[in-house]
């Protein structure tokens, strides 16, 4: 590889064990700009904070199991398979991923060398499982080691599929093993709260993941509908236990700002049409 690659990036996280290593690259800086409308962006990207990230692992004669598509190129002595299953296990495998919004098939490369998944200006997180089960918002699942089984986990009563913001269903992963997913929002920005048989409520929908003895439910701010309606808040999303709450609290302010520069925009173009329509 030309070391003026690994030079211009820095490795924000790291799991590494016998039998694979898994890093999240992120790149110094684009300098790839050859006319000043793309180096007006790629400047404000910097200035923004926002560095193109990627997901490298290095295979040590082991496998790991990645998304369908996320593959951007790899080197080595490594083999790709996909596990059909036969037409009935195809058939029961295409509806878990349509529910929750990942694909059929999920690409298992076994060898020993390196594997690079696509770039992507987005955000990253490693999570580790130790016997035990993680649910996912659907969507997030990027990769993880073959020794973890993905599922589907449906919601338990009619207020959480209905009201919860989160569907019907999600990702359910267990075993033990590295989990790799796709988050909205910076690592540095996830909330992660212990739960001691005790009760977690959220106003709005920006829960990324739950562990342990975790019930999800939609409950109403008070107890009584005037009180709802008085309280200003309505219904909230409620986990009660004992276990881990994943929370990304900033994801509500970025969609709120992506909204208003989308309307800004379209405000100032209707404005830029009318005045060009009365010349």
């Amino acid at each position: 590889m030309n070391p003026l690659f690994y030079e211009n990036t820095t490795v924000i996280d790291c799991v590494e064990n016998e039998s694979f290593k898994a890093e999240i690259l992120e790149l110094k800086a684009l300098r790839g700009a050859k006319d000043i409308n793309l180096a007006g962006e790629i400047f404000l990207a910097k200035e923004g904070g926002i560095t193109l990230k990627q997901v490298k692992i290095t295979l040590k004669d082991s496998s790991f199991t990645t998304e369908s598509g996320a593959l951007y190129f790899m080197k080595g002595h490594i083999e790709a398979k996909n596990k059909m299953g036969g037409a009935t296990g195809l058939m029961k495998k295409a509806f878990k991923n349509y529910l929750t919004q990942e694909s059929t098939f999920k690409p298992t490369y076994t060898g020993s060398g390196e594997i690079f998944l696509e770039p992507s200006f987005g955000h990253y997180m490693f999570v580790e499982l130790h016997d035990e089960t993680i649910v996912v918002d659907k969507g997030l699942f990027l990769g993880c080691e073959p020794t973890l089984d993905i599922s589907v986990a449906m919601q338990k009563n009619l207020s959480s599929g209905f009201l919860g913001g989160e569907g019907w269903f999600q990702t359910k992963i267990s075993g033990t093993g590295l989990c790799i997913l796709q988050i909205p929002v910076p690592r540095e920005e996830v909330l992660v709260t212990q739960l001691q048989n005790e009760k977690l409520q959220v106003d709005g929908n920006f829960a990324l993941l739950r562990r342990g003895d975790i019930r999800f439910s939609v409950q109403k701010s008070t107890k009584g509908l005037i009180g709802t309606f008085t309280s200003g808040e309505g219904l909230l999303q409620t986990f009660e236990g004992t276990g881990e709450v994943w929370l990304a609290p900033t994801q509500p302010i970025y969609r709120r700002l992506e909204e208003s520069s989308f309307s800004q925009l379209l405000e100032s173009k209707n404005q830029s049409n009318d005045t060009g329509n009365k010349k």
